[in-house]
């Protein structure tokens, strides 16, 4: 070896320390930061103020199955999400079994107890919760009339569209899970607003696991602007550990209908699903005096 490669091997070593040395503890400084990025916002939600006269809390989730992001099957801590969220009419998602017969996956009546809410009698199986996986949850007593509408796709999916008789007025909820694959998405979404353009006006909500992040006229859920309006970005939620991903939605018609849509972001909801629910407030009655004064004067 000669001495001039030594010599640079040997003023090479400290350098190349030091830019490890600097590069561990750029790693860990970025570890630091992005836990307490995660901690942050990962407080426990605060208590929601309760909804004022005429109001009403709705909710969705996909709750994946009762299958945690621990690999745990368990029914009972998704009953215990469906109580946290003090919602007084649920959307699910993949509530029933996929494949054989698609029973349904919850403990109806610890649900009742524990949530105060029952299932709509949407599946046509016995012990089914849903229609393609989609389930509604209300309070007991609450009458409904229920349409079960096939999605066209590329894979079974499915919508349920409840017209409810509620204290605070008539409320159409749509309950859907679309597909995968955009263009799927987009034939979805125009087979619900032609489901709708034949049924009478009325308050509507649709809400559920609806796939897709994108907003504005790129994103396949652009149909649905006509009715609802600008497909605007939800809040992330999807997937549980670090959500990023709006997946999950809840539009209205009329748009002032909804209020306060946002995340359920609670210590167990994190491990429950790889979903984060959804809740919003329903100006319900205002609404629906509104639109009963607009056709008393057409």
């Amino acid at each position: 070896m000669s001495s001039q490669t030594a010599a640079r091997r040997f003023f090479r070593a400290p350098d190349s320390m030091r830019v490890a040395d600097h590069l561990r503890g750029a790693g860990a400084n970025m570890r630091q930061l992005l836990a307490g990025f995660r901690d942050a916002r990962r407080r426990s939600p605060a208590p929601r103020p309760p909804v004022g006269d005429g109001e009403l809390r709705l909710a969705s989730w996909n709750l994946h199955k009762c299958v945690g992001t621990d690999g745990r099957f368990d029914p009972h801590r998704s009953v215990s999400v469906i109580a946290e969220l003090g919602a007084d009419i649920i959307a699910l998602q993949e509530a029933d079994r996929r494949f054989g017969r698609r029973v349904g996956l919850l403990d109806m009546r610890l649900l009742e107890k524990q949530a105060g809410l029952v299932p709509l009698p949407v599946s046509d199986v016995a012990n089914g919760h849903g229609w393609h996986g989609n389930a509604i949850l209300v309070r007991p007593g609450t009458r409904a009339r229920l349409t079960r509408l096939a999605l066209p796709g590329a894979e079974p999916r499915g919508a349920v569209l409840a017209e409810l008789d509620l204290p605070q007025g008539p409320l159409r909820l749509v309950a859907a899970h679309f597909g995968l694959l955009p263009r799927c998405r987009r034939r979805q979404s125009i087979a619900i607003l032609d489901h709708l353009a034949e049924a009478p006006a009325m308050p509507t909500v649709l809400c559920g696991d609806l796939n897709e992040w994108k907003p504005g006229e790129g994103s396949s859920l652009a149909a649905l602007a006509p009715l609802f309006g600008p497909v605007l970005a939800g809040p992330p939620s999807f997937p549980t550990r670090m959500p990023f991903l709006p997946l999950d939605r809840i539009l209205a018609w009329p748009q002032p209908l909804v209020s306060e849509v946002e995340v359920h972001d609670s210590p167990l909801a994190r491990i429950a699903s790889d979903h984060l629910p959804l809740t919003a407030r329903l100006h319900l009655a205002e609404v629906a005096e509104t639109l009963a004064e607009a056709r008393a004067a057409a």
